[in-house]
């Protein structure tokens, strides 16, 4: 980029990758893997600066660009390599407030991807059913089957019994 987008990039992104990390690490449960994540997406981001810079809503199509990598992450090879039978035990929980932002994770962390990331853009970025189906390319239709789905099976795995409606 030789028009000085180079420093709009820099200066974009700079500022961006705290928030691109979070929802990142709310995706994976792994900060390693959540650098790498974001990583890739900054990568890809510079090559299509000239583009995206154009975007009504760049944080969204940042976001959209992240997501969609996550999403993509589970056709590499290196994806499916595991260095463990098992899983190793849990972490032990720590006092305070931090416990159940662990259980939760952990348990996220065992949903299938599409639905791990329908509830985090849902409830942890708030964003509305039709802006998720446009990042995740799908129905709206899909993001509330998911959406259903992925709670259903964070009660089971937390062990709270849904409110029964009269």
């Amino acid at each position: 980029m030789r028009d000085g987008s180079d420093d709009e990039y820099v200066g974009y992104v700079s500022a961006r990758v705290p928030a691109l990390r979070r929802l990142a690490y709310v995706l994976t449960g792994d900060g390693h893997r959540a650098d790498d994540l974001v990583q890739q997406t900054i990568t890809t981001l510079y090559v299509k600066w000239q583009r995206a810079r154009g975007a009504d809503n760049l944080d969204g199509y940042v976001r959209t660009m992240l997501i969609r990598t996550f999403l993509d992450e589970k056709r590499l090879a290196w994806a499916r390599v595991r260095l463990f039978r098992e899983a190793p035990e849990p972490a032990p929980v720590t006092d305070g407030g931090t416990e159940d932002r662990e259980v939760i994770r952990a348990a996220l962390r065992r949903l299938p991807r599409r639905q791990r990331a329908v509830l985090v853009l849902r409830f942890f970025y708030d964003l509305p059913v039709d802006e998720v189906a446009r990042m995740l390319d799908c129905s709206p239709g899909t993001v509330k089957s998911h959406t259903s789905r992925g709670l259903t099976a964070l009660r089971g795995q937390l062990g709270v019994r849904a409110l029964a409606t009269p």
